[in-house]
């Protein structure tokens, strides 16, 4: 299939072209207009398929329900906001909990099929049990516990070995021993739900984190005196760090902040939507064992803490694109990256995703300029036609 347009995003920037795919990889980028297209976009942007490496799910299912046809169905459907891989995140939750979740993503992964079956499932972000009550946001506190070895071990060996992203807070991890050993076995660390100080997280990125999870949310503070994990997530140039950009959870001023300090290339857009995305507001549902509700705002909010009770969001993929680049001046290239190459870097999968490039999986978004999605292609397969 050739497929054309006068904004194709290639080599960080747009230019006009046409890409050719076949069997899910591109195999050339050519000129626009040198041969003749099985479709013609016109002016519509053509980008990069987007990656959610910190999302709990969608359409009233999560993945700590541990329920085969609900990590079906989220695939199936997140394409619809251009989203054509991601990681099924857990939340904290007792033993027997977390290991049916991962159980659940290691069974339905056997014989998905990425472009058949929508959006291709990438692993598992496994966030927490390993956190810090004092920054747990809406981890259920009864669930929390020390970094273990030998028991994240047992967790990996439930998922067939799909954790590919662990948020933990690394200065309860004694001798960083869990960060070291995720960072030899090829799982990325990313400090969050932390009272890490900025020397703490200095530390841990030393031995081998190399992420900061959703920056600004549930982590110590930057202070001109006392600059907590957030300074570290602005300083250190090194490393990836998560931003929900769905302007409640950070302000517009703080994305842009945070996109000025962080470049085009280690920020990583997440959604950390929960269950609740695609409902409206009011909607009530139970997450992590805790009742949430869809506020006006767009964020579920635990519905016991009235003040400070965000416990995650609603947020579409390219509504995030939206809100960096219309409300918050990021430069589309930094914006567009922090959805596609640069979560494909932070998982070692850039080497096929992320770009539209010769030899990448053809992952691709057609853009209205609404930022709507006229039309996703999972592995070369159209999602919404």
């Amino acid at each position: 299939m050739i497929i054309q347009s006068t904004r194709i995003f290639v080599a960080g920037s747009f230019t006009k072209a046409a890409v050719r795919f076949e069997n899910g990889t591109i195999l050339q980028v050519l000129p626009c207009g040198s041969a003749e297209p099985d479709i013609d976009y016109g002016d519509k942007r053509i980008v990069p398929g987007f990656i959610d490496v910190h999302c709990h799910g969608a359409y009233g299912w999560d993945t700590n329900d541990a329920t085969p046809e609900g990590l079906k169905e989220w695939a199936k459907r997140i394409p619809s906001e251009g989203v054509t891989g991601f990681l099924a995140t857990t939340v904290t939750q007792m033993k027997p909990v977390l290991t049916a979740a991962l159980e659940n993503v290691a069974a339905v992964s056997e014989t998905h099929q990425p472009g058949r079956d929508g959006a291709d499932i990438l692993g598992v972000h496994f966030e927490g049990p390993y956190l810090n009550l004092k920054h747990k946001g809406a981890q259920p506190p009864e669930a929390i516990v020390p970094p273990s070895v030998e028991e994240f071990k047992a967790y990996q060996n439930a998922s067939g070995g799909r954790i590919r992203l662990i948020t933990v807070a690394t200065e309860n991890d004694p001798d960083f021993a869990l960060t070291r050993y995720c960072a030899s076995t090829g799982v990325r660390v990313s400090i969050g739900h932390s009272d890490a100080t900025y020397d703490e997280a200095v530390l841990a990125a030393a031995n081998g984190a190399v992420s900061i999870t959703h920056t600004y949310n549930a982590q110590t503070p930057f202070r001109h005196r006392d600059n907590g994990v957030v300074g570290a997530a602005l300083r250190l140039r090194n490393l990836y760090s998560e931003i929900i950009c769905d302007c409640a959870h950070s302000t517009p001023e703080a994305l842009n902040i945070f996109f000025t300090c962080k470049g085009r290339d280690k920020a990583v857009m997440i959604s950390d939507a929960l269950m609740c995305k695609g409902f409206k507001p009011g909607d009530r549902f139970i997450f992590g064992g805790h009742e949430v509700e869809i506020w006006e705002d767009g964020c579920a909010h635990l519905t016991d803490i009235p003040e400070h009770s965000i416990a995650g969001s609603t947020m579409h993929t390219n509504d995030g694109l939206r809100n960096l680049v219309e409300r918050a001046g990021v430069p589309f290239d930094a914006a567009i990256n922090s959805c596609t190459i640069n979560p494909a870097s932070l998982l070692g999968l850039d080497d096929h995703l992320g770009k539209i490039s010769a030899g990448y999986d053809a992952d691709i978004v057609v853009l209205n300029d609404d930022y709507t999605v006229e039309e996703t292609f999972c592995k070369g397969i159209a999602q919404l036609h």
